[in-house]
């Protein structure tokens, strides 16, 4: 299978392409910017994108869904809750100071448990709302990817619009952890982690107060 992670956009996104093999299909997670940069990792790999799948709708995760739609012609994918988000992209990145293109509308909405299904690809939706209204995480067999809802020795942000400390914290105590220790997390930003190492380093989760909410 092909998974690689690209780090793309001011920000440092990890964005993921995915394949089971050269040649076939693809899907995309958080192509954030770098949009020519993803593009020449697709046609190097011979592949075909036919998925956009957004984790939440802050513009950088989404910064490059205009051109490589526009490329492609892949579907974009995103809970419905932040679906909204997608067409102020560029808005978003100027009270950062920053640029980013508006994203095309979606496709597809995605719930809890909807599975995508591409070329021996399987992921599993998982709502976890709290860094944004409408974040997911997706589950691939023994790979979760996070997004900005749990990050190695940390958690996503939760001082942005439609964010809430309690609602993230619940997602990850309720929805996250249970999925087992062994589990390898892919997150939106920086370094890789498991479930396991989270429960016994974040700091997040070993605050008394975390054990509280739900």
């Amino acid at each position: 299978m092909i998974l690689e992670t690209l780090i793309v956009g001011p920000l440092e996104v990890n964005c993921y392409l995915m394949a089971y093999a050269p040649g076939r299909d693809a899907l995309v997670i958080d192509p954030g910017d770098d949009g020519e940069r993803i593009l020449e990792r697709i046609h190097e790999n011979n592949l075909s994108l036919k998925y956009i799948l957004n984790t939440h709708g802050h513009f950088d995760h989404v910064g490059a869904n205009r051109k490589l739609k526009e490329a492609t012609g892949a579907d974009i994918l995103i809970h419905e809750k932040d679906a909204p988000l997608l067409t102020i992209a560029g808005e978003q990145a100027r009270s950062f100071g920053l640029t980013a293109d508006d994203s095309p509308p979606a496709d597809r909405f995605l719930n809890h448990r909807d599975r995508i299904e591409l070329g021996g690809i399987c992921l599993q939706v998982i709502a976890t709302p709290g860094h944004s209204g409408g974040g997911i995480c997706l589950l691939m067999e023994d790979l979760l990817f996070t997004g900005d809802t749990l990050f190695a020795g940390s958690i996503g942000r939760t001082d942005l619009p439609g964010s809430s400390f309690r609602q993230i914290m619940v997602s990850i105590q309720e929805m996250i952890l249970p999925l087992g220790d062994h589990l390898k997390i892919y997150p939106g930003h920086g370094p890789g982690s498991t479930i396991g190492k989270e429960k016994r380093t974040n700091p997040f989760l070993l605050s008394p107060g975390s054990r509280e909410i739900g």
